[in-house]
């Protein structure tokens, strides 16, 4: 591991768990553009690791301390997601620069740190989420391509068993209940398929989505 300290950090508020685990993809053209914006103090903008296509993996902001990569955000009702988060940044240029899918050496060095971190942290699987479940409005990553179903696989998330006769609950409650911010129902939905149901991302909850989404609640967690 490489140690490239950010200074944008700040403590934590005492009694916060951390109880979320917040993927990203950086964005941005180069893994150097990346890697200097995330230390840059004008940019106001950081994370406590890295990971770099090969694999590399550098820690920017220590697990202690409260990193800004999630900023105006929530999840399961809680609005301040950057005290109780681990924030990863994953090399990628993303949708800007064209995106791509994410290699194997740096997917596997995800899952080796995710595994070390949910050994440490009290997170459950329904917390591992990307930016954009957390932020449906404003954001994309990791993306459509960011590999949701290997990551479950190892242990870390959840990926649906979707249920054969979907339920006659309201969807748009249903994705409340499973964590998602309802304000901008189509952004939430989009970001429900962006991450459970890349193939068709359309904003509208169809069958499949609500068989997804009820599976998904059926795991708990």
């Amino acid at each position: 591991m490489i140690e490239r300290p950010s200074p944008n950090h700040e403590p934590r508020p005492a009694s916060t768990p951390i109880d979320m685990l917040v993927l990203h993809y950086t964005g941005m053209k180069t893994a150097t553009e990346a890697l200097a914006r995330l230390r840059d103090p004008a940019a106001k903008v950081s994370a406590h690791y890295l990971i770099d296509e090969d694999g590399t993996l550098c820690r920017l902001v220590a697990e202690d301390k409260r990193a800004w990569h999630a900023g105006l955000a929530v999840w399961r009702g809680q609005t301040d997601v950057n005290s109780r988060s681990i924030g990863i940044e994953l090399v990628n240029p993303g949708h800007e620069f064209g995106y791509r899918a994410f290699p194997a050496a740096q997917m596997a060095a995800l899952i080796e740190l995710g595994r070390a971190l949910l050994a440490r942290h009290p997170i459950p699987a329904r917390n591992v989420v990307g930016h954009s479940d957390v932020a449906p409005a404003r954001k994309q990553d990791p993306g459509e391509l960011f590999d949701w179903p290997g990551l479950a696989e190892a242990g870390i998330g959840l990926w649906p068993k979707p249920r054969s006769t979907p339920s006659s609950a309201d969807p748009l409650a249903n994705l409340a209940r499973y964590g998602y911010g309802i304000d901008d129902p189509p952004a939430a939905i989009r970001a429900f398929q962006r991450h459970f149901r890349p193939a068709r991302i359309d904003g509208i909850i169809d069958a499949e989505c609500r068989a997804l989404l009820d599976g998904l609640l059926a795991q708990g967690a």
